[in-house]
């Protein structure tokens, strides 16, 4: 009989892209997938480590598929398992620790499935992970997400993603363009763009510094490629994200208006801090850009909360900013200390409950952003891709823009594109629509 294989992703969409280039591995040498809560011969646990909760959750995990089976392998790889091997390596009923580069060779390791007294490591030198591997993550049937870009040369005193992923290294542009269209050719409507830093797309792109193709040519080739319907752009720095960029994607035939912009804190003082490269009026510059080409573009914002330094002041500085500007949502991040970080050895500690407090303002200043944005989307007609769940017997799509709409469930609408007019926002904060006509796109 085969054996079975399951896998648990934390973390963001570049770890769920490369948790399918791994497991499409495992199918080539005879494994058959599962889901997680089956039984399995082995689970593949892709960790994350940008936020202490992701550390946390990984002994809970672990757990859960010993409770499924006892007997079973149990691998750990990503950022965590690069930056905290041993520690790893120490969770009751984990038999395999692999680093950044090691990952992608996972099946090398494993010439049986026999338990470990205790967790094997085999983890690399951080500099040794300097070539690329490309990878894209085939979700919902509906969407896509598409590596392009690996590493980060910058160094944010609050991040370990360098540390965990190594240096800024890009794809090649034909073989993005060649993913990109093995992706349309599977009947996938949507492209997400990812990576860690993707608007440094490029760097690294064939083993050396220097940029052979600028993120401007990435999207413009992207543009070109036939079968796709849409294609969306990750987060992306404020100070890679070019006027040229913002301007293509306005004229775009498949780029979608939804741009998500790091911003961190809205306090100069706090981004020289974090050492970020620009300070607010940059990014106010790149917003109102945005909105002069496409009014209607959903802008999406990351801001950190209870940052070393950060007093009630800095703070409010931080909230006026975003309340006075023309943005979407939010995603909003309590700063936890991360092991060898400059910001974890800062003074001006902010205490936990004071975080906590911050982040619930600035979370209920997201639903207030979200709600006006979308009741400024109403009575306009977008275009809907469904997506392929059943949540509680509703089926959700998202417009090109981002905003998310729902209907009874019918899974006649799964992956199709269909042209609406937004009508209303419901009590759950989603908005109501009539058909315009017939499919745009089955």
């Amino acid at each position: 009989m085969k054996k079975k294989v399951a896998f648990y992703t934390l973390g963001c969409k570049l770890n769920f892209s490369e948790t399918s280039t791994i497991a499409r591995s495992f199918a080539d040498e005879g494994f058959d997938r599962v889901g997680f809560s089956e039984k399995a011969d082995l689970y593949v646990i892709n960790t994350c480590s940008v936020t202490d909760n992701a550390d946390k959750k990984f002994k809970t995990i672990v757990k859960k598929a010993q409770k499924v089976n006892p007997d079973a392998f149990v691998a750990a790889v990503g950022c965590y398992a690069q930056l905290k091997p041993e520690e790893l390596a120490d969770v009751d009923g984990v038999d395999l620790v692999l680093g950044a580069t090691e990952k992608f060779k996972i099946t090398d390791y494993i010439n049986d499935l026999t338990k470990n007294d205790h967790g094997k490591v085999h983890s690399c030198e951080i500099a040794d992970a300097d070539f690329y591997v490309g990878s894209y993550a085939i979700g919902d049937r509906t969407r896509a997400f598409l590596k392009v870009q690996d590493g980060c040369d910058y160094k944010c005193t609050y991040c370990t993603i360098p540390l965990a992923r190594g240096i800024s290294r890009s794809d090649t542009l034909e073989n993005v363009l060649k993913n990109a269209a093995d992706i349309s050719e599977q009947g996938i409507k949507e492209i997400v763009l990812t990576g860690v830093n993707i608007g440094d797309y490029g760097k690294g792109e064939f083993g050396n510094k220097k940029h052979e193709h600028t993120f401007l040519d990435l999207v413009t080739a992207l543009d070109e490629v036939d079968g796709i319907h849409r294609l969306r752009i990750s987060s992306i720095e404020p100070n890679l994200l070019k006027n040229e960029t913002i301007e293509f994607v306005s004229q775009s035939k498949t780029f979608v208006p939804h741009f998500h912009i790091p911003l961190q804190s809205g306090s100069d003082d706090l981004l020289k801090l974090m050492k970020r490269r620009y300070m607010t009026n940059l990014y106010k510059e790149r917003v109102a850009k945005i909105r002069g080409v496409m009014p209607n573009c959903c802008i999406g914002v990351d801001v950190i909360v209870g940052f070393p330094g950060e007093t009630e002041e800095h703070f409010l500085e931080t909230y006026h900013f975003l309340n006075d500007l023309d943005i979407s949502y939010l995603h909003v991040f309590t700063y936890s200390e991360r092991e060898n970080t400059p910001a974890a050895t800062m003074g001006g500690v902010v205490p936990n409950k004071l975080r906590s407090k911050r982040s619930k303002m600035l979370r209920g200043l997201s639903v207030k952003k979200r709600r006006a944005f979308y009741e400024s989307q109403l009575g306009n007609n977008l275009t809907v891709l469904f997506e392929g769940e059943n949540k509680e017997g509703y089926i959700h799509g998202f417009t090109e823009n981002y905003v998310k709409v729902k209907l009874p469930w019918n899974p006649g609408l799964v992956n199709t594109l269909h042209e609406v007019k937004l009508t209303e926002i419901d009590k759950d904060g989603l908005v109501r629509f009539n058909f315009v006509n017939e499919k745009v796109e089955a």
